[in-house]
C-alpha cells in the first residue's frame, strides 16, 4: 500500500457518488480521506485530502483533492469563533502544495471528524426528509436515533465544530443541506451513504399521499414553441441560449406549482447555479411571469442588501430556470452544456419540493436572510468568479449559410472560436460533417447542422425554425450560400442565369425575410451580414451572371438596413475577392474560365489575383471571418448599410 492509497480510494469513491445525480449535482457535496505522507523534509505527517472548491466528483482526479496538514487544521479546534476570512486564511496556510486548488469550504468539518473517510452528499431523499416543519421528527422515524440532526446553519467554522463533536453517531443530517457519514473503510463509508438514502426513500414512499397520476407529455406544436422561445428570450433580453427540458413537464402542470416554486432550492448549494427560486410563465403570457419574478427578486435584494458589504450589486433579476405548463422547464445559460446542467439541477431541486408536498403536505425553506447570506456569500461566489472570462460571442446564436466549404466554413469556424453558437446550413452533407468535426476537435460549442437547399423557401424557413428550437432564439445570419456563374452574356444559358439568381440572390431575400420576421418577434434587434463580392462594384467580363447577383445582394442589404433599422436590425455586407481556401466556387470549370479571361494558367490564378491588389496579398476565408465578426459585434453597433471590402485593395472596387 502506497502513502497515497487513501487519496486513490477517495477519488474512486467520489466518482461513484458523483455519478449519481440524486446524491450530488455538478460540483456539489464534498468527500475526504486521511492518511500519512512524508513532507518536503522527509518527516512523516498526517494529511487530509478533501475535495477542491467547485470540483465535480463525477470526473474527479487526484489533483481535484488538495492535501492539507491535519495537525494544523486540528489546532483550530481551540478557537471559540472564527470569521470566514480567517478560516480561509488558516486553511490555505495548511496546504501541502500551496499551488493546489482551493480546498472545500467545509474542509474543517472533515478535519474535525475523527474518521478516516468522510462523505457529504446533498441527497434528494435526505433533503425531502428535512425541508418541511416536521423535519427532525421525520429523520428520527426514517433513520433512527443513531443519526444526529442539525438545523440549517451556513457552512463555516461554527457548523464544523458542531459536526466535529458528533463523531459518536453513525452520521449527521443537516437540514436543507444533506447527509454526512464516515468510516475507517472506504467501501463501508460509501455503503453507509447508500443505505441511509435508501431508508429515507422507503420512508417517504410509505407516506406518499399523492395518487399515481397517468400524466402524458405532449410536445407543443413547432410554431407555438418557436413563438414561446422568441418571446421569452426577448423578454429576458440577454444573448443566451434557451433549452427546453420536458422532465419537469408533470411538475409544471401541477396546480400547486406556485407553492412548489416558493419552497426554493432543495439544497443551498443549488442556488449558486439556478438562483434561489425559479420563475413560471404560461404559453400565452410570458410577460406577467417574468415581471413578477423580477419584482420579487428586487424586493428580496432590497430587503436583505444591508447584510452584505456595501458596493455589492445584485446578481441580476432574471431567472435561470422558467417552468412552463405544457412544456416543462426552459433553462437560460451562456452555452447549451450549461443550460443542460441547470435543467439537471432544477429537475432534482423541484422534484424534492414536489415530493415534500406529496408526503408532508407543506414544505418550508430557510429564512430569506439566510438564503441571501448564502446567495451572496463570498466563499461560494469564489466558485463562479474563478471561471474564465466570457468569450466575445458568448450566448450569441448565428446562422451561416453555405457553411460546408470556403468562406462559409471560415466564417463559421471564426465565430465558433469566439464562443458563438452556430447553425451550419448547406446542401452538402459531407461538407457539413467535415466542418462539424473541426468544431469538435477545436473544442467549440457544438453546432447545429441543417441540410437543405437555401434556394427553397421551405428549407430557409426550416433552417431558422430549427435554429430557434435548438438554441432558443437567434441573433443574426451570415448569408453566404452561392455559386459561380461564368460565361459571356451572349453565351450565358438562361437556366444557368436563373439558377445563379435563385441560389445567390433569391435565397438571400428569403433568409432576409424570415430573419426579419423572427427578430421582430424576439425584440432584441439583430445583425444580418451579406457575403457579396468585389464583383458587385468591379465586375469582370465573362462573369456577369455572378456579378449581377452580388450587386443585387448589396441592394437587398441596403433595403434591409432601411426597413430593419427602426427595430434594431442592422444589415451590412462584406466584399471578398479571390478566396480560394477550401472553396467550391472555383469548381465546374470556373477556375479555368477565369484563368483564360485573365490570360494565366489555372494553377496561377490565385497568385494573379494577389498580384493585382494593392497589398499583393492572398485573401483568406479567415480574413473575411474577422470582418464578419466585427459587423456582428457590438463594436459596430452604430454601423448599418455599410460594405467592407476584403479584397487586398482593388481600387476599382472601392465602395462609393
Amino acid at each position: 500500500m502506497t502513502q497515497y492509497q487513501p487519496l486513490h480510494d477517495l477519488v474512486s469513491r467520489s466518482q461513484k457518488i458523483g455519478g449519481d445525480q440524486s446524491l450530488v449535482v455538478f460540483g456539489g457535496g464534498n468527500t475526504s480521506s486521511k492518511g500519512e505522507i512524508n513532507d518536503y523534509l522527509g518527516r512523516l505527517r498526517k494529511v487530509l485530502w478533501v475535495k477542491g472548491s467547485g470540483a465535480d466528483m463525477q470526473y474527479a482526479v487526484d489533483r481535484d483533492y488538495p492535501g492539507l496538514y491535519l495537525e494544523e487544521l486540528l489546532a483550530l479546534q481551540g478557537f471559540d469563533e472564527m470569521s470566514d476570512e480567517m478560516m480561509v486564511d488558516y486553511v490555505t496556510r495548511a496546504l501541502v502544495d500551496p499551488t493546489s486548488r482551493r480546498p472545500s469550504i467545509e474542509t474543517l468539518l472533515h478535519a474535525f471528524l475523527p474518521a478516516k473517510h468522510i462523505d457529504h452528499v446533498h441527497s434528494d431523499a435526505i433533503c425531502a426528509l428535512t425541508n418541511h416543519p416536521q423535519g427532525e421528527h421525520a429523520v428520527r422515524e426514517a433513520l433512527g436515533d443513531r443519526f444526529a440532526y442539525v438545523d440549517w446553519l451556513r457552512p463555516g467554522f461554527e457548523l464544523s465544530k458542531i459536526v466535529g463533536g458528533l463523531g459518536e453517531y453513525e452520521g449527521v443530517i443537516l437540514a436543507h443541506h444533506g447527509l454526512v457519514v464516515w468510516d475507517e473503510d472506504t467501501d463501508k463509508c460509501y455503503d453507509k451513504t447508500i443505505v441511509a438514502v435508501k431508508k429515507a426513500d422507503t420512508y417517504l414512499d410509505s407516506l406518499n399521499k399523492r395518487p399515481v397520476a397517468n400524466f402524458q407529455h405532449n410536445d407543443l406544436p413547432v410554431e407555438e414553441l418557436k413563438e414561446l422561445l422568441l418571446t421569452l428570450r426577448g423578454k429576458i433580453g440577454k444573448k443566451q441560449v434557451l433549452r427546453i427540458d420536458n422532465r419537469l413537464s408533470e411538475i409544471a402542470a401541477r396546480e400547486d406549482l406556485p407553492q412548489i416554486l416558493s419552497a426554493g432550492v432543495a439544497s443551498a448549494d443549488h442556488m449558486m447555479r439556478i438562483r434561489p427560486k425559479s420563475a413560471s410563465v404560461t404559453i400565452g403570457d410570458v410577460e406577467t411571469g417574468i415581471d413578477k419574478y423580477r419584482a420579487d427578486h428586487q424586493a428580496y435584494f432590497e430587503e436583505n442588501k444591508h447584510l452584505i458589504t456595501p458596493g455589492y450589486t445584485s446578481h441580476g433579476d432574471d431567472p435561470k430556470v422558467v417552468l412552463v405548463p405544457g412544456v416543462g422547464a426552459v433553462t437560460a445559460a451562456s452555452t447549451l452544456k450549461e443550460a443542460a446542467m441547470l435543467a439537471d439541477i432544477a429537475t432534482h431541486t423541484h422534484g424534492v419540493a414536489a415530493r415534500v408536498r406529496d408526503v408532508f403536505g407543506e414544505g418550508s425553506s430557510v429564512p430569506s436572510s439566510e438564503i441571501f447570506g448564502f446567495d451572496y456569500w463570498p466563499l461560494e461566489l469564489f466558485k463562479l468568479k474563478s471561471r474564465p472570462a466570457p468569450a466575445r460571442f458568448e450566448g450569441n446564436i448565428f446562422i451561416v449559410t453555405g457553411a460546408g466549404s470556403g468562406i462559409g466554413r471560415g466564417i463559421a469556424l471564426g465565430l465558433g472560436k469566439l464562443g458563438a453558437h452556430i447553425t451550419l446550413a448547406d446542401i452538402d452533407a459531407k461538407g457539413l460533417e467535415t466542418v462539424e468535426a473541426e468544431f469538435k476537435s477545436s473544442g467549440f460549442n457544438p453546432p447545429l447542422l441543417v441540410l437543405g437547399d437555401q434556394s427553397k423557401e421551405s428549407d430557409v424557413k426550416e433552417t431558422v425554425t430549427q435554429t430557434i428550437r435548438h438554441f432558443g432564439g437567434v441573433d443574426g445570419a451570415i448569408i453566404n450560400a452561392g455559386i459561380g456563374v461564368s460565361d459571356q452574356l451572349e453565351d450565358l444559358d438562361v437556366d444557368k442565369w436563373r439558377k445563379g439568381l435563385d441560389i445567390n440572390l433569391t435565397s438571400a431575400f428569403m433568409m432576409t425575410k424570415e430573419m426579419m420576421t423572427v427578430l421582430r418577434k424576439q425584440k432584441m434587434g439583430g445583425s444580418l451580414v451579406y457575403v457579396a463580392s468585389k464583383n458587385a462594384f468591379a465586375p469582370g467580363a465573362g462573369f456577369g451572371g455572378y456579378s449581377a447577383t452580388k450587386a443585387g445582394m448589396l441592394q437587398l442589404m441596403r433595403i434591409a438596413a432601411i426597413e430593419g433599422g427602426k427595430i434594431g436590425i442592422r444589415a451590412n455586407a462584406v466584399n471578398p475577392d479571390a478566396v480560394f481556401d477550401n472553396s467550391k466556387l472555383w469548381e465546374g470549370g470556373v477556375r479555368e474560365q477565369r484563368a483564360a479571361a485573365h490570360g494565366v494558367k489555372p494553377e496561377e490564378l490565385e497568385d494573379f489575383y494577389a498580384s493585382r491588389n494593392l497589398l499583393n496579398a492572398r485573401v483568406r476565408s479567415a480574413d473575411v471571418a474577422s470582418s464578419v465578426a466585427f459587423l456582428l459585434s457590438d463594436e459596430s453597433s452604430r454601423t448599418t448599410g455599410s460594405v467592407i471590402a476584403v479584397d487586398g485593395g482593388v481600387a476599382a472596387a472601392f465602395p462609393r
